[in-house]
C-alpha cells in the first residue's frame, strides 16, 4: 500500500543543478519524516537530508549549502534541489519515510544521479 517513487535523476555536468522529486501514496507522507538518502557503488548507504512534518531540516555536511530539501503535503511530495553538483554527488538517491523513530521504514526504488568532470 505505501509506495514513494523518484523521479528526475540523470547525467550532468559538475557545476549543474537538478530537482529530485519522491512522491508518497498509502497515507504514509502525513504522519513521517522524510528523507533522502544515497548510495555509491562500493560505499554505504548514507543520510544526505532530512524533513520532519513540522519542517525541521537536517543536512549532511557534504551538501549543506549546496542541496535544499522540502516538502509539499498537499501534494504528498518530496523535493530535493541540488546545486553546485560535483561528481563526489555521483550516486543513487533514495527517498526515505520514516515514523516512530524508525519502526516504520519505506523507501523508495532509487534514481541515478550521474555527476560528470
Amino acid at each position: 500500500q505505501v509506495q514513494l517513487v523518484e523521479s528526475g535523476g540523470g547525467l550532468v555536468q559538475a557545476g549543474g543543478s537538478l530537482r529530485l522529486s519522491c512522491a508518497g501514496s498509502g497515507g504514509i507522507f502525513s504522519v513521517a519524516t522524510m528523507g533522502w538518502y544515497r548510495q555509491a557503488p562500493g560505499k554505504q548507504r548514507e543520510l544526505v537530508a532530512s524533513i520532519t512534518t513540522g519542517g525541521s531540516t537536517n543536512y549532511a555536511s557534504s551538501v549543506k549549502g549546496r542541496f535544499t530539501i522540502s516538502r509539499d503535503d498537499a501534494k504528498s511530495t518530496l523535493y530535493l534541489h541540488m546545486n553546485s553538483l560535483n561528481p563526489e554527488d555521483t550516486a543513487v538517491y533514495y527517498c526515505n519515510a520514516n515514523f516512530l523513530e524508525h519502526r516504520y521504514n519505506y523507501w523508495g526504488q532509487g534514481t541515478q544521479v550521474t555527476v560528470s568532470s
